[in-house]
């Protein structure tokens, strides 16, 4: 039983740690990956807090058949799924771009750093959700096969293609802004 599990399981026997813990370990990569899908950062934190309620409130059965953290970004996915739905009936929401400022010694590398992470992150926007997803999922939360398949509701072998199409996508998109994606 993983740690989140083993809170979570704390939390139904009615240790109010054990969700508190799950919050605070699990919170920022799942607001990331929320973003990731939404492209709006107010709205992934809404539908991560939307998350969290639901289990604290709602209590899902965790049966154990993956990883504590792949149940709960599955439970993410289908509220942002929800939520998306829902909001695409009342209007369109813009993106909320941001950026942070490095003032340390070195402000030359760390301003192309920035660039790159910005060029990097407005070439994942232009790629589809699902491409957005299998490469947030499988680079930046390091999800194996197994757990990507499970969160998107995919094969392994669809989320192979998918990981193959999306990198080349993404590498495509890269070059067309002048990114050496060989620094990534």
């Amino acid at each position: 039983m993983d740690n989140g599990a083993a809170c979570y399981q704390r939390y139904l026997d009615g240790d109010d740690n054990g969700i508190v813990e799950i919050i605070r370990d699990y919170k920022d990569g799942l607001m990331l990956y929320l973003n990731g899908i939404t492209g709006n950062i107010n709205i992934a934190e809404e539908l991560m807090e939307d998350t969290f309620f639901k289990i604290a409130t709602k209590r899902p059965a965790f049966h154990g058949k993956s990883s504590f953290k792949t149940w709960l970004y599955t439970i993410g996915r289908n509220a942002a799924i929800d939520g998306m739905r829902k909001r695409s009936k009342i209007s369109d929401q813009p993106f909320d771009e941001y950026t942070d400022l490095a003032d340390e010694e070195s402000v030359e590398r760390e301003y192309i750093r920035e660039e790159q992470k910005i060029t990097l992150h407005k070439a994942l926007r232009t790629l589809t959700p699902d491409y957005r997803q299998v490469l947030y999922l499988t680079y930046f939360e390091d999800f194996d096969v197994d757990d990507t398949a499970r969160i998107m509701r995919k094969t392994k072998k669809q989320i192979g293609n998918l990981l193959f199409r999306a990198k080349q996508s993404l590498k495509k998109q890269l070059e067309k802004e002048g990114f050496k994606y060989e620094i990534i």
